[in-house]
This record gives C-alpha cells, structure tokens and sequence, in this order.
C-alpha cells in the first residue's frame, strides 16, 4: 500500500509539470515564441514621400491607409514573387503595398550610424536642393535610399566623393589621380576579345545634414551652393565648392562679411575637391568686394579649418588651414593667416611651401562628365 501510494503521489507530480510546460508553451506561442526566437518582428521603412495602403492585390481595391517617409511600418506577409507586402503602420492600419516603396532595417540601421558619426562635423558650406531628391546610405544612384528632401530645401555640405554613375551599390570612384593611374591597365595589355572597353562617367555626391540631422548622400547636381550674389559673380565660370565667413568690418550702417571660398573646374569627378582658394575682402573707400588672396593649381581636400591666433605685433589674426597634397598624393596642411587685406601663409621653423601641383588638362582626364 505504501509503496502505491508513493507511484500516485509521482504520478500526480508529473502530471503537474506536464500541465505546466504545456501552459508555458503555449503562453510562448501567444506572444510570438520563447527566448526571442520569434517575438523579433520585421521591419521595414517607406522610401516614397505617399504611399496608398491597398485592401486586395486587385486592379480595384479600397484605400486602407497612407503611408508617408520614413515612416516604420511592420511586415505582416510578403507575397511569393515578392512584388507585394502586407503592413501595419504605427496606427493600426494595415494593407498591401509594393515592395518597391520600402527599405529594410539594415538601411536605416546604417543611416542612423551616420547620423551619429557626423553629428558634430562642422558644415563646409550651406546648399538648396534644386528638386526632390533621394537620400542615399552611400554615394551611387543604385545605393539603397531612404528620406527624401524636398526642393529649395536647405543643408549642411560635411563631405565630398566621386563614383561612377554605372557602378554597382557601394562602389565608389577613386579620389586621387594617383590611384586612378593605379587602376588602369598597362598601355600594352590587350583586352579580352568581344569585350569592349567601357570608361567610367564620374560624378560628384555630397554628404549633407539637414534640419532635422538626418545625414546621407545626394548626387551633386542636385544641390546649389546658397553662395551670397556679392562674391558668387566673381566665381568666373568655375564652380563654387565651399565658402567660409573669415572677418566682418563694419561700412556705415551695416555689417559686411569676408569670405574665403573654395572653387575647381565646373566638372563632375575631379580628384582632388577644390583646385582654387580665393579671399574677397571689402573696400570701405570703394564699398565693393576685392580679391585679396588667389591660390591656384591646388590639390586641395575638404575639410577647411578655421582659427585665431596670436602674432606678436600683429595681433591676433583669423587663420584658415587648407588640406594640400603634393605630387605623391599626400596630405599636408597650409595654413594661412588674415591680416585685412592681407593674407600670408604660416609656415613652421623649416617648413617649405608645397609645391604647385601640374594638373592634366580635362580632356586628358578618364571618365569625367561634361
């Protein structure tokens, strides 16, 4: 009898637990699975500005919602050929919308990166977006996208790269002539026969910031330099890279600013970001802008740093530093010192100017737009 007992009392225990663990996975199963397996959701972001939530996969169908940029939706079912998805926004809507209108959570995990790597970067230059246009995760029409900025909108210039207008996502274009020279091949190396020889199309993107400090690239073309029209005439048919204000004097009533300003050639995929260094100081005498200082044939690289410093008799006195690179490709700063209208460069006990880089003619250049 005893030993009876003891089985029923086993029996009774592991019909416990049994119940138990039944209840448990159940309970998992409600709330999309235990240890996360399964409570992780999908995710996806809208890349157009309105996107129409659709009730069927029929040509007529009832509007179940709307969906606007950036928004994060949750992926409900994905049809088999992929071309349609079924969402449920942060609103409770739900419905189906093609697969084309949204971007993966990897891709605003990588803008949001962005965002913090440059949150601190000074901006080189304030740019209008000339019309709608998509913000890229990388330089390259075929890079994923995400926000769009809209036309006349202001932004923040961080950052400039050149890639090929036909390369794959991610590729981007070298930035020096040096490592352009690297990637061709020997003069004398024939090509595989039937093969023909397909030269880049460069062109310029900018990394831009905009009010909202979301950070991406934007083809170049699509943005304006927002340039003050007293200094911009005297751009002479080059195009104005960046602008910084470096002094303010004061003309009767009102202040007027000192710029230095970056310009290159008017041509996309330049290796170098800005070939030209210009001061334009104001006259009192005269109340007009004048040009100061001209630096030519440069190698110059973004970014542009700005100071103060002290000169003995001179004062204190703005300084600007320009990233340089020699023949060799190599960086070195140059840094400069304003003394209205005087602008002297700053060298270091046995420090040598660096010497003008020649630069080949454009129509020698490989793959640069026109």
């Amino acid at each position: 009898m005893q030993n009876s007992a003891v089985i029923s009392l086993e029996s009774v225990r592991c019909a416990r637990i049994f119940i138990f663990i039944f209840f448990a996975v159940i309970a998992c199963a409600g709330v999309g699975g235990c240890n996360g397996s399964g409570s992780k959701q999908d995710y996806s972001y809208v890349t157009a500005p309105e996107v129409v939530l659709r009730d069927r996969l029929a040509a007529a169908y009832a509007k179940t919602g709307v969906l606007h940029n950036g928004e994060r939706v949750v992926v409900l079912e994905r049809q088999q050929n992929r071309r349609f998805v079924r969402v449920r926004s942060s609103r409770g809507e739900e419905g189906w919308v093609q697969e084309r209108y949204l971007t993966d959570q990897q891709t605003f995990d990588e803008f949001q990166r962005l965002v913090e790597q440059f949150k601190n970067t000074p901006a080189q230059a304030v740019a209008e977006v000339r019309r709608q246009v998509n913000l890229h995760v990388t330089p390259g029409r075929k890079s994923e996208h995400l926000y769009q900025l809209n036309e006349n909108q202001k932004v923040d210039l961080l950052e400039r790269k050149v890639a090929d207008k036909n390369a794959a996502p991610g590729a981007e274009a070298q930035k020096t002539e040096n490592k352009e020279a690297e990637s061709e091949p020997p003069a004398d190396e024939e090509r595989a026969p039937g093969k023909p020889s397909v030269e880049p199309v460069l062109e310029d993107w900018w990394l831009v910031r905009d009010s909202q400090q979301r950070v991406g690239w934007v083809l170049g073309r699509m943005l304006y330099v927002d340039v003050p029209i007293e200094v911009a005439v005297y751009a002479e048919g080059h195009r104005i890279i960046a602008f910084y204000i470096l002094d303010r004097v004061q003309d009767e009533d009102k202040s007027v600013p000192e710029y230095l300003m970056l310009l290159s050639e008017n041509k996309d995929g330049m290796p170098y970001d800005y070939d030209q260094a210009r001061v334009f100081t104001w006259n009192l005498r005269r109340h007009r802008y004048e040009t100061a200082y001209r630096g030519a044939s440069l190698s110059g690289f973004l970014p542009v740093t700005l100071g103060k410093e002290n000169f003995g008799k001179e004062g204190d006195l703005r300084t600007f530093t320009l990233q340089v690179a020699d023949e060799s490709g190599k960086l070195h700063p140059q840094k400069y010192k304003f003394n209205p209208p005087i602008v002297r460069q700053v060298l270091a006990p046995g420090e040598e100017p660096v010497p003008k880089v020649h630069h080949k003619p454009a129509k020698a250049r490989k793959g640069h737009s026109r």
